[in-house]
Order: structure tokens, then C-alpha cells, then sequence
């Protein structure tokens, strides 16, 4: 089957590389432009991710994000690890928030464990003080998105992907079945609700040791940061509806306060990147991936999770292509 795939972020590239493998003719419209991937964290987090009343979208991502260790095996170094994380808050109604939200995760089944000072600060030293109470999940992973893409590239290569241009209507592509997976720019082409979220995320060097993923409330706003394997730490993410692709001096602000108010040792780190992305939202936050007439499938809305989704996703499109 010829199958072209319009989108050539993680989901896209992995929608091509599997369909590929099925030995279906598949073509990849890239633009060239970076997506929302190139300013995420790459957190696999279905328990720290796991938002009030969305249940259906939790399941998504503890299906997924068991199916990540075997996908990253056949890609190579991703930058895969199972980190742990440290769900942690700052002044007393962030850390009741911490216990609201802990369960609700165990009400869920999800594997969260209560800590008390002590035992946080034996998990993760470098804690500040002030953080008394908090809790911690072991299936908590992270991949490098970056790391992925160009992973993923290459097994397309490999498999025999062609890779063409830019598409700006589908009526361009001459395919049995096209796979939109153009993030927020599938709205344009599908007409279906997605709509771009923006989100500010910075990049520190040779900062504290971490072991561990870091979920915070810090007066009631959210922050994580994520240490990878090279000594880089990722501090995210800011998210508003405004259009304007250039970073703020208040964005970063708040994403280094922030840090910095849970692990005083982020002071010390080198400032390296800042980024902004656009995360292609849903109304209901669940990503659209179905078939939406026969011969246009469509994998995009992952707001948050595309990276934590994308094994999930590349094997359902697989199995809508071949059902149509």
C-alpha cells in the first residue's frame, strides 16, 4: 500500500518507520521546521502526568510507556532511563496538594508510594529544606527527545522511507492512504480541534546530581525538572495561549525561581538553551488517532504526551492503515 505520512516529528517519523517495516511504500512530508518535540522534556510520566478525570488518557500513557523500553531497544541510544519520580512541594498547601493528588493516583491503582522528610531527602539530597513531605513512583521514565528524532531518521532511512517536502492541502498527496500527524498544523489541514499551546522550557549544564525525575508545586505552580544522563538538567514548562514564538524574561524567570526554590543548587548551573514550543491541544486533552475517512488517518493532539505516547501511537495508526 502506498502510504504517505504528513508530519515528521516523533509521531510522524514513527508512524513511517513501523509502517515501513509492514513493507507498505511509504512516503514522509517533512517541512523542515522543528515541532513542539525539539523544546520538550521527554518525561514517560503516566503517574506524575496523571490528571484529575482523565482516566482514559492515563491508561494510554501506562500502556505506552510499558511498550517504551523495547521501543528504544530497536532504535538505539535515546537517551532512555527509568528515572523515578519525586512528586514534591514547596510551601504546606503545595505539598496538601501533593497528598490530594497521591490519592488520586493510588485511587487509580497507579504505583505511588508516600514520603515522609527524611525519606525524600535520602532519595534526593539535594532537596532544599523546606520541602517536608512529598511522594515517589518508580515506572517514572525520560527518553531525549532530540536524541529521538534523529533516531528515528535514521530507521526510516533504513527501512526505505522516501521523504519528500512540505504539504499545504492534502489534494497535494497522492497516496492510497495519508497519516496527518502534523501536530498543531493538522487543524489546517484536517479542520479538526487542535490548537497550539505555547511552552517556554530551559536548559542548564553542570547543575546538581539528580537521581531522580522532579515533579513541584511551588506556590501552586507546577515545575519539573529533569536531569539527563550527560549532567544537562530540563526546567519546564510555561503554558499560555498566546501566539508569540519568542522567549520571555518572565518565563524564564519563573522556570528558574522556581527550580531554584526546590533545589537551591540550580544557582550554580551553567544557563545553556532557552525554547519555545507549541504542544498541539485537544478540548479534551485525549490525542485524536483514528481514522477519520477512508484513506486519511490522523495521529496528532498529544498536548503534553507525544513523546510518552509515541510507541502507542505508531502502533494503532499501523493498525487503522491496514484496516482501511
Amino acid at each position: 500500500m502506498r502510504v504517505a505520512v504528513v508530519g515528521a516529528g516523533p509521531i510522524g517519523l514513527a508512524c513511517a518507520w513501523r509502517l515501513a517495516q509492514r513493507d507498505h511504500a511509504v512516503t514522509l512530508h517533512d517541512d523542515g521546521a522543528p515541532g513542539a518535540w525539539h523544546a520538550a522534556a521527554g518525561m514517560l510520566a503516566p503517574v506524575a502526568e496523571a490528571a484529575f478525570g482523565e482516566h482514559r488518557l492515563t491508561d494510554l500513557l501506562v500502556a505506552s510507556v510499558r511498550a517504551w523500553p523495547a521501543f528504544a531497544a530497536q532504535l538505539g541510544d535515546v537517551g532512555f532511563a527509568r528515572s523515578g519520580s519525586l512528586l514534591v512541594g514547596v510551601t504546606p498547601a503545595d505539598q496538601a496538594e501533593i497528598a490530594r493528588y497521591r490519592s488520586y493516583q493510588e485511587s487509580l491503582g497507579l504505583p505511588v508510594e508516600a514520603l515522609s522528610a527524611d525519606q525524600l531527602r535520602q532519595r534526593e539530597p539535594l532537596l532544599q529544606p523546606g520541602v517536608h513531605a512529598g511522594a515517589y513512583t518508580e515506572i517514572d521514565a525520560q527518553v531525549d527527545p532530540r536524541r529521538l528524532v534523529e533516531r528515528l531518521r535514521e530507521a526510516c532511512a533504513k527501512a526505505g522511507v522516501a521523504v519528500a517536502g512540505a504539504v499545504h492541502g492534502l489534494s497535494d498527496v497522492d497516496a492510497d492512504v495519508v497519516v496527518v500527524a502534523a501536530g498543531s498544523g493538522t487543524a489546517a489541514l484536517t479542520g479538526l480541534p487542535i490548537h497550539p499551546v505555547r511552552g517556554e522550557i530551559v536548559r542548564l549544564r553542570g547543575g546538581p546530581k539528580l537521581a531522580h525525575l522532579i515533579r513541584g508545586y511551588v506556590h501552586g505552580r507546577h515545575v519539573y525538572l529533569v536531569p539527563r544522563p550527560n549532567g544537562e538538567i530540563v526546567v519546564g514548562a510555561t503554558s499560555s495561549e498566546e501566539s508569540d514564538p519568542r522567549p520571555t524574561a518572565g518565563g524564564v524567570h519563573e522556570l528558574l525561581s522556581d527550580a531554584i526554590a526546590l533545589v537551591p543548587g540550580v544557582r550554580e548551573a551553567e544557563f545553556a538553551e532557552v525554547s519555545v514550543g507549541f504542544r498541539p491541544a485537544t478540548p479534551d486533552n485525549l490525542p485524536i488517532v483514528d481514522r477519520v475517512r477512508r484513506g486519511l488517518v490522523v495521529a496528532a493532539g498529544h498536548y503534553r504526551n507525544g513523546i510518552a505516547l509515541t510507541p502507542w501511537t505508531a502502533d494503532r495508526v499501523v493498525n487503522l492503515v491496514e484496516a482501511q
